[in-house]
C-alpha cells in the first residue's frame, strides 16, 4: 500500500472507531443520555416506565446499527481495500457519510428546537475523516493511472 493509502485506512479506521464507541455509547447505559433529558426537560426517574422501555429500545437499535456498520467497513478495510479493490474505495465512504450525516441531522434538529447540547462533534469529526480518506484513496488511484 502507498503511503497515501495508509493514511487513508488510518482516517477510515479512526472514523469507524468512532462509530463503535458512538454504538456503545448508545448500546450500554440504562437510561437516556444528559442531553436527552434536557431536550425533554425531564430526568431519567420521571419518565413512565413504558417510555423507558421505548426509548432504551430506540437506544439499543442504534447502538447495534452502529456496530454492524462498524464491524462491515472493518471487514472493508481489513480485505478488499487493502488489497486494492477499486470499489472499496466508493463503498466504505458512501456507507459512512451516510451514518455520519444521518447521525447528524437528529443532533443538529435537537439543538435547533430545544436547548440541549448533543455530542455532534463526533459524527462531525468522523464525516472529516471519512472525507479525508476517500480524497486520498482517490488521488492514489489517479496517480496509479497516471504512471501507466
Amino acid at each position: 500500500m502507498s503511503k497515501k493509502m495508509k493514511v487513508a485506512f488510518a482516517c477510515h479506521l479512526i472514523a469507524m472507531s468512532i462509530v463503535a464507541a458512538f454504538g456503545l455509547a448508545y448500546l450500554l447505559p440504562g437510561e437516556f443520555m444528559p442531553h436527552h433529558a434536557v431536550a425533554t426537560g425531564m430526568s431519567w426517574d420521571t419518565v413512565s416506565a413504558p417510555l423507558q422501555i421505548l426509548i432504551l429500545g430506540l437506544m439499543r437499535a442504534v447502538g447495534i446499527a452502529c456496530l454492524a456498520v462498524f464491524a462491515l467497513a472493518l471487514f472493508i478495510l481489513l480485505v478488499p481495500f487493502r488489497q486494492g479493490a477499486v470499489w472499496a474505495r466508493w463503498a466504505l465512504p458512501a456507507g459512512g457519510l451516510l451514518l455520519a450525516v444521518g447521525s447528524l441531522y437528529p443532533m443538529v434538529f435537537l439543538a435547533l428546537n430545544t436547548p440541549a447540547k448533543p455530542l455532534w462533534m463526533g459524527p462531525a469529526a468522523g464525516a472529516l475523516l471519512i472525507l479525508a480518506g476517500l480524497v486520498l484513496s482517490l488521488l492514489d488511484l489517479l496517480e496509479a493511472r497516471t504512471e501507466k
